[in-house]
């Protein structure tokens, strides 16, 4: 008879605003890490909004939040409440004192940098925000996955997969990891080579700059200056 695996904890933050791709595309493969516990932890227990009309139950309160063996910060838009939070920052900076991980996906990296997290660290954000990593003493590196330590960051949204993936090979070996990518079927041929600003379209990344990501940027870098 084989012993159970020793309880290894994950706990993603949660909160308003919350890009729910950066948290569930992990969350689905490292559920999968033998004795994988998945917490999710929010100031209070209520429903989070996330950027897809439909919200999430937290788990746990920052309160009651057990030690996290991995620690993981997705991103979204929401992220700029979060940097301001001291409660929230503080939360992290316990929590990742403790940790064997410290992680992020998207802009999720901006709240550890805020936390005090990256300082001296090569990391890594969504293609937008990779410029404000240096506010807070980050090399960028460009890479989808970067890991300097045990502080593994990833690039936009979809990176947190292989974030995962990569982090499953580290703690449980590469077969392990080989046969999760399996089960998910997880063999991207998507059908427009548009996905970073390397290879999209000029006009398309001309577009998402000025409606969406340029604001956002400046946005946010006037909120961590004022800090």
């Amino acid at each position: 008879m084989t012993d159970s695996p020793k309880p290894f904890h994950i706990v993603f933050l949660l909160f308003d605003g919350i890009t729910q791709l950066d948290f569930t595309g992990p969350a689905q493969v490292l559920c999968r890490i033998p004795g994988a516990v998945v917490h999710t932890a929010a100031r209070d227990i209520k429903p989070i909004q996330t950027d897809s009309g439909f919200a999430i139950l937290p788990s746990t309160s920052f309160a009651n939040c057990p030690q996290a063996d991995l620690l993981c910060v997705p991103g979204g838009f929401g992220i700029r409440d979060v940097i301001q939070d001291e409660a929230t920052l503080q939360f992290l900076r316990d929590q990742a004192a403790g940790a064997k991980y410290i992680t992020s996906v998207c802009t999720g990296s901006l709240a550890l940098g805020a936390a005090g997290l990256l300082e001296g660290k090569r990391a890594t954000s969504h293609w937008a925000y990779t410029g404000l990593l240096e506010k807070f003493g980050a090399t960028h590196e460009k890479a989808r996955v970067v890991q300097d330590g045990n502080v593994i960051t990833a690039g936009g949204v979809t990176s947190g997969i292989d974030f995962a993936l990569t982090v499953v090979a580290e703690i449980a070996g590469r077969p392990m990891a080989e046969s999760i990518q399996l089960s998910l079927e997880y063999d991207p041929h998507p059908p427009f080579n548009s996905g970073h600003p390397d290879v999209a379209r000029p006009e398309t990344l001309t577009l998402m700059r000025e409606r969406v990501y340029d604001k956002q940027a400046s946005d946010l870098a006037d909120i961590i200056d004022r800090q």
